[in-house]
Formats: C-alpha cells, structure tokens, sequence
C-alpha cells in the first residue's frame, strides 16, 4: 500500500477565471472582496477614427532594434566588459548559442510542427510526443554555496535567504558562455501561501515571528548559474565550485536604491529612510523583462495586501490608498499576512509612506552580484505586471507595461538617454541609467465599430476588432503633464494620474512583449468578470465580452514602425474560449483546428516569432498550459497547447532560449487548492510527496527546434 498523502478532491470555490480561492487569498490578498480600485467615470473610448486597421499595412521595426537586441538572453552578450568585484567568466560577444535567429543557429523554419496536446487535469507536467522535461530547481533548493539542505519541519529565515525562494513567476536566462553551455537562470518569488509551507499551519495569526521572517526571505528573487546537460536543450543547477553570481534578493533585508524624479520625494521618506532614497525589500514581484544590457526588469505587483493600519492613516493618503486596493476601513483587511508582527513599517498607521515605496519595476544586475538592485521610479507606481523593453529605430529604449487590475490600463516609457550598443564598460555604464530618465505614457484606445459591440463578443461587420489609439503623455523628466499633480506625485500615484487623464479601462493588463523582429507589441488581457455589471465599464472593441471569463490578446503597432510614436493601431488577434464558442477568435483561422485556451497571462517570442502564451487560471475546467501560436503569415491565429502544468498550478515564465532548444516555465502554486494541506496536499509533484514551487525546461528528444 502506498504511503502517499491522499489527493483532495477539486473543492476550492473559483474566483478569477478558474483560479482557486486560496490563490485569491494569498496571491493577490483576495482582490475579488474588495472594490474595483478604479472608480473614475473617465470616457473608455476617444472619438471613432480610421474605420479599417489592415493586418497586412504594416511597417516592419527597423533592423537595428532586431540585431541588437536578439532573442532570449542573447542581450547578455554585451557583458565583457563589465566589471564585477570577483574575476568575471568568459562572456561572449556574440553568444551564438542564445542568439539572433539566423538559419545558420538551428534554430527552425518557424513552423508550429508539434501535435498540440490535450486539454487535462493529471497532476504532473505534460508535453508533446518527441518532448521531454525536468525540473531544474525547486523550493528550498540550494542557491548560495553553503545553503543548509532544506528541512521541511525547521524552516528558518536564515535558511531560506540561501535557499530557492517560493512561488516562483518570470523566468530570464541570460548567457554565460560563446558555446551557449552556461547561463545565469533568474526567476522571481511572487508569494507565498504559508498552509502550504509549514506542517501544521496554525493559521496567520498562530505563525510564530521567525516563520513570517521565513516567509519574508521566500519572496523575491534568485540568480543560479545553470549548465547544458550534454549537448541537449536541458539544462540543470552547476552543483560545486564557487559559483559566483548565485545571489538571493529578499523581502526580509535586501537594500534597494530608489532612481529617478520621484526618488528623495516627501512621498518616499519614511523614519527609517528619511532620505526617500533607499528600501529594504522588494514584494509581490509577478512578470518580467531581460533588458538589452543584460540586467533584469521585475514587477512588483499586489504589494497592498502586506499592509495594514492604513484605517488609522492620515486622512489625505486614504484616497489615494483605496486606489492602489489598501483598505482604509479596517485594520486588518481581508486577506492580511501579519507582517506587522514581525516588521513594524507595514503598518501603516505608524509608517504611513511605506506602501508607496512598493509598486515598482525593479532592476538587477545578475552579473554584478555586489551591485545594489534599483527601483525606477520613472516607469511610474502600479500593480505591475512586469516591463519589457525594446530599442526603438532612433536608439530610444521603450518599456512596455501592464497593471494587472480590473480596468487599468497600459503603459509605455521612453527614455532620454539613448542605447549605446557595444560591449565596453562605458557603452554597459551608460545603458545602465536609461530606466531612469524619461517619458512615461498611458494608453487610449479607439473603436471603429462601436455600435455593434453588444458584449456578446459577436465579431463586428468589418471582420476584425480594431481602431486606433494614442500615448497620452503623463510626465517627462521632472515636468508633469497632469493637472494638479507634480512629476512626484504622478510618478508616485500613477493610477491617479490616468484616471485623470481618461486612460482605457482595460480587461487586467499582464504582461506586454514587443516582437523584436516586428516591433509589434502584444499584451495579456487575462479576464474580468466584472465587465459590464452595474455601474462598471461595459464592453468595448477591445474589451468586447461583459463578464469576462476568458480574457484576449491584444496587438499593438506604433505608427510608422516607430515604437517612441505617439499613436498606434490596435487589434485584436485571439479572443480566448472554447473554440466552439461563438464569441471567440483566432485571426480568423479554422477553429476546428485551434487549441482551447483561457486567461492568457504572461507571453515571450521564440526566435523565429511565434508567440507563446502561457495562462493563469483556466476557466475551461483543464490545468493551465502554455501555448504557441504564429502571429505573421498564413498560420496566424493556428494555436497549439504545448504543455499543461500540474493540479492546481498556474504556467509562469515562460521563456524559450534563443538557439530555440530549450522552453522554460515557471510551475507556479501547485497543488493550490482549497483544503489542502503539507500533510494533505491536492498535488504530489514534483517529488511524490507534497507540492513545491518550481521551474521546469522542456526539449526535443532529437536535440531539434522545439516547435517545429
């Protein structure tokens, strides 16, 4: 008889999409109990322009953006001549392993060959026919040399600030070598759902100071050096040596540096930082972005829920609170995790400017392990899903950025300061401080058929949903274009300041990834159930289905080519669902042939093009799985399901390196589900025993492209 723990039946009560009320309530603080942050009567929509977006009239990016900026890590190659504090490896100029798609690399035709797997609900990881996987690192896994092995029953902080962190979401991977046989694997630790952590779970209230202080270290970041297992797309942990660049950033005791117009600002000052300028930790850290310097980009997104007191809060803030999801009516909201107990600057009553130190893209330098992660506040103070960066035909470096709330909206940033393009310590200096000096945006959409949207989803007369849309200019430098409000404090109070100036309420934005062979910009929309109830939103074109289950996807193309442009075509290429559903779409291609997907969440190219999209919480009754899908040519809108995850998993990363040979995901909060337990998990992978977090790799057993 096996000594296994008994699987829980399917019981948790669904909230977003299919997601499960125990990942509402640690991942995002149960959002769903509180209002809809947004509250603003801002018009969803301009004035109807340009009755026909044409799919084909598009001018491609320029060569430039797409030569140096690569696929995958192949950014990274610029690194030679950084200088760490320890002697630095061999990094290559030209990492032909990880780069540009050329069909000298092997790295395929583009053809989405593989036969798309079924819709399933096996706890365990599976792939297509000729596929195989492993994981490479899982929770309490050794990251820093010395790390004590992982004691499930004596979990310290200490421990775990050496060890792999919990939950982990984006995935970046970054060259080390010329061959493309070693890497720096960095991964964020959204959050943590401590009744699946500690045996015997005595609830919030009953943890004990040192297991909130565990829980702290469990957020944030890891960077682990990683090798090519003999020549094939798998890779695996390096396991002795000295192992460098190996770092933990926590939640616990990591220092930020705080750069740009909104740094030093009475907003950002607090007893314990009275200069406004340096933050311990970095908090509910979801999506992300390798940049073309070769640093990473992290977005902290459902920072509110760490907070308590904000009842107690001077009366000014509270506004301003309720709009970022702080509740001001209670002490402790729904959802709170306590900190308070073991760090007093989450309460807000005594240490009321600490939450605005939270909601901000994050950027570290993997390859500096001594350097001071930065918090940029010029890419604007949001729920941030992650950024994504890319050089614009001029050398102005634009990051793309979604926040991730019922009707919010979308975001772009570009920079003063151009890309120097090279591998010289100056060129590395220098593109270093482009995120902190710039232009941010928020965007407006417009509809050409907006009388027919009825949010059925029915597909308008024209055949397509589309129109156009404009950057609104929110602030640049340290001028604000927002009445009433200063650089600060639109930088600070970003929702704010798109509320003012009539931004789209958008179906939650997630991730947003420019095609570096297209310039074409696609975004997540991943569902809102709320569209359309009283006195919300109703559909639109690009939000064209009241009470939304199953979320979009959402293509961008900035005039001209041009991705500083101010105004841009919009359409939209999938419409998510059962592809038997009438109010779903592909491109128009044959949905007889088209895989079933709901709740897109985050996206990454290959290095042909294709699209892949991997979604959080299916509302079809299937695991959440990641999918490919071409986005140019006969085959666009053909979507294929490439792998499902475990029970109660969400699919995050994803990542594909760009020799196209290896797929990374994220195997988010498996076994998340409602009653279960250490002692009786609702999943058993990847060990057999009780569910751990952890990131996967997927090859072709023929050491072939994957996909085609």
């Amino acid at each position: 008889m096996s000594d296994r723990p008994r699987l829980l039946p399917l019981l948790g009560a669904t909230r977003h999409g299919g997601r499960d009320a125990m990942t509402c309530l640690y991942r995002c603080g149960n959002a769903c109990d509180h209002p809809v942050p947004n509250t603003s009567d801002n018009a969803y929509f301009g004035d109807v322009v340009n009755a026909e977006v044409s799919r084909r009239g598009v001018v491609r990016a320029g060569a430039v953006g797409a030569l140096v900026l690569g696929f995958g890590g192949a950014a990274a190659g610029a690194l030679a001549g950084a200088a760490p504090a320890m002697a630095a490896p061999e990094v290559p100029d030209v990492p032909e392993g990880f780069g540009f798609g050329r069909p000298s690399t092997g790295v395929g035709s583009g053809a989405l060959s593989f036969k798309p797997i079924p819709p399933n609900k096996l706890d365990t990881l599976v792939v297509p026919n000729g596929y195989d996987n492993a994981v490479v690192i899982k929770w309490g896994d050794p990251v820093l040399p010395g790390a004590p092995e992982f004691d499930l029953h004596g979990q310290t902080a200490a421990a775990q600030s050496k060890q792999f962190g919990y939950n982990n979401d984006f995935v970046g991977v970054l060259p080390l070598d010329k061959r493309g046989n070693r890497a720096l694997l960095v991964v964020n630790h959204e959050y943590t759902n401590e009744d699946l952590m500690f045996p015997g779970f005595p609830g919030l209230d009953g943890l004990s100071v040192e297991q909130l202080r565990t829980a702290m270290a469990a957020h944030g970041m890891s960077v682990v050096e990683l090798e090519r297992v003999a020549g094939t797309g798998q890779w695996k942990p390096v396991a002795n040596g000295r192992r460098p660049y190996n770092r933990r950033v926590t939640a616990l005791s990591t220092k930020f540096d705080l750069t740009g117009p909104a740094a030093g600002s009475a907003w950002l000052k607090t007893a314990a930082d009275p200069k406004g300028r340096t933050v311990v930790g970095t908090l509910n850290n979801c999506s992300g972005g390798v940049t073309p310097w070769g640093t990473v980009l992290s977005g902290e997104e459902n920072f509110n829920q760490y907070f308590v007191g904000a009842d107690a809060a001077p009366a000014e803030l509270k506004p301003k609170f309720e709009r970022y999801g702080i509740t001001t009516t209670a002490r402790y909201p729904s959802g709170s995790r306590k900190w308070e107990r073991a760090d007093e600057r989450f309460d807000l009553a005594k240490h009321p400017n600490e939450a605005h130190r939270f909601g901000w893209v994050v950027e570290i330098d993997p390859f500096d392990p001594e350097s001071r992660p930065r918090k940029h506040t010029a890419l604007g103070r949001l729920k941030h899903e992650g950024a994504n960066v890319i050089v614009a035909k001029d050398g102005h470096v634009v990051a793309y950025m979604g926040d991730d709330e019922r009707f919010d909206y979308l975001y772009k940033f570009v920079s003063d300061k151009k890309f120097m393009p090279g591998n010289s310590w100056v060129a590395r200096k220098h593109n270093l401080t482009l995120l902190e000096s710039g232009t941010l945006y928020v965007a407006k959409l417009e509809q050409t058929s907006a009388g027919e949207i009825d949010g059925s989803g029915k597909l308008p007369t024209d055949g397509a949903f589309n129109g156009r849309g404009r950057w609104i200019k929110l602030v640049s430098g340290n001028r604000s274009y927002v009445d009433g409000m200063t650089a600060a404090d639109v930088l600070t109070f970003t929702r704010l300041a798109g509320d003012k100036v009539g931004a789209t309420k958008m179906d939650r934005p997630e991730d947003v990834e420019p095609s570096k062979l297209t310039g074409k910009v696609y975004v997540a929309l991943t569902n809102n159930t709320d569209r359309g109830k009283a006195d919300k939103a109703p559909a639109d074109e690009a939000n064209p289905r009241n009470l939304n289950k199953h979320g979009q996807i959402l293509e961008l193309v900035e005039d001209r080519g041009d991705n500083t442009a101010e105004t841009f075509a919009w359409s939209l290429p999938i419409v998510c669902g059962d592809p038997t559903d009438p109010s779903t779409f592909f491109s128009g291609y044959d949905k007889t042939k088209v895989s079933p997907i709901s709740c897109p969440d985050n996206v990454a190219f290959d290095a042909t093009g294709n699209l892949w999209i991997s979604t959080d919480g299916n509302a079809l009754g299937s695991n959440d799985g990641l999918f490919a899908v071409a986005v140019e040519g006969p085959e666009r809108g053909h979507l294929k399901q490439f792998l499902t995850v475990p029970l109660g998993a969400e699919t995050c990363g994803p990542f594909i390196t760009g020799d196209n040979r290896s797929v990374f995901v994220a195997v988010q909060h498996p076994g998340e589900i409602t009653g279960a337990s250490v002692e009786n998990p609702a999943s058993n992978w990847p060990d057999g025993d009780y569910a751990k977090p952890g990131v996967v790799v997927t090859w072709r057993l023929d050491g072939g492209p994957v996909g085609s």
